[in-house]
């Protein structure tokens, strides 16, 4: 493949899903990539989504993990301030000792969620404030170097889970390249800073144990089809999607308010988030994949496949697969 490429599975419960068929639908799609050269998937941290079905990262990452044979998997990410992080290392330290060299553990620091349901996990609003210091003893507890004395994660000490900073803006570029590891730019929804942010991180880089030279993952939107009509016509419905989700205060939307609420200003923000999206025929995603990849300035690709069934997302990963493949 031009660059690896990865896959970041949004856990998607659909209309007229329900949050066991995310899963399998999850299941399938890791069986596919792990068959076909993707690097790893990653699964993110959201809470009181109904829409997201990803809320118990680790647990999720173990079921497919059992599923699968060589792909790796982790967080993308964990948001360390919900957690504490011997709780974290313990969790991902069975994951590494059940399915050793294929976990990953990527570190946010938002809250993944609103006011309300930050006070329903009993997260204290300024704990973002400690992010810096509680990755460093996430990080003491991986390594088998915890920095509280007498206090080692069972299992996790030794286990050198890797650690990737993620982010979209400037501060987690700088925490990344001040604690020498890989760091990932959440441009598949926040597209403003990807270039600053990456320029700082490769600038201020400082190597470390864990990493010798900066390396940059970047997120991107895909819908890949065997024609472009049908590409587009996914576009369509992840744009409806993505106004229920975050225009539709709770309800169902139908695909002429959806439309309509995509061309308010509050629409065009929405729009404006999936900035960069690849759409298209396999051909036409390897030229975008291609271009983005340079803009980024990226080590990696990871690719949200938004397509609108699991079907569609199927395919687009084959797809995409397929276009990458050098």
């Amino acid at each position: 493949m031009s660059v690896p490429v990865s896959i970041l599975d949004l856990a998607h419960i659909n209309e007229g899903m329900t949050a066991r068929d995310s899963f399998e639908a999850s299941v399938a799609i890791a069986r596919t990539a792990d068959t076909l050269g993707y690097r790893r998937i990653w699964y993110a941290e959201h809470h009181n989504m109904a829409t997201i079905a990803s809320s118990a990262t680790s647990v999720l990452i173990a079921h497919v993990a059992a599923h699968t044979e060589r792909v790796r998997l982790g967080a993308g990410g964990v948001m360390l301030p919900n957690h504490s992080p011997l709780t974290i290392a313990e969790q991902f330290g069975t994951l590494e000792t059940l399915h050793p060299g294929r976990i990953d553990l990527g570190l946010g620091r938002a809250p993944g969620s609103d006011q309300n349901t930050m006070r329903a996990l009993r997260r204290d609003p300024a704990s973002a404030d400690t992010f810096p210091q509680d990755v460093v003893e996430l990080q003491g507890y991986l390594t088998g170097n915890s920095r509280i004395p007498g206090v080692d994660a069972i299992p996790g000490k030794g286990t050198n889970v890797p650690l990737y900073i993620l982010g979209s803006s400037l501060f987690g570029a700088k925490l990344a390249a001040a604690l020498g590891l890989p760091y990932s730019f959440a441009s598949h929804f926040a597209p403003a800073a990807l270039e600053d942010a990456v320029a700082v991180y490769r600038r201020e880089f400082t190597p470390s144990e864990a990493l010798d030279a900066p390396y940059v993952i970047a997120g991107v939107n895909a819908m890949a089809a065997d024609t472009t009509a049908e590409a587009e016509e996914q576009l369509r419905i992840a744009r409806r999607r993505m106004a229920a989700q975050l225009l539709g205060r709770g309800r169902t939307l139908s695909p002429d308010e959806a439309d309509a609420a995509l061309e308010s200003p509050a629409g065009r923000h929405v729009l404006q988030m999936a900035t960069y999206t690849a759409v298209g025929t396999p051909a036409e995603v390897r030229a975008y994949l291609d271009r983005f990849a340079a803009h980024a300035d990226a080590d990696e690709l990871i690719i949200a496949h938004q397509a609108g069934t699991v079907e569609a997302r199927l395919r687009s990963v084959e797809l995409v697969a397929e276009a990458m493949a050098d």
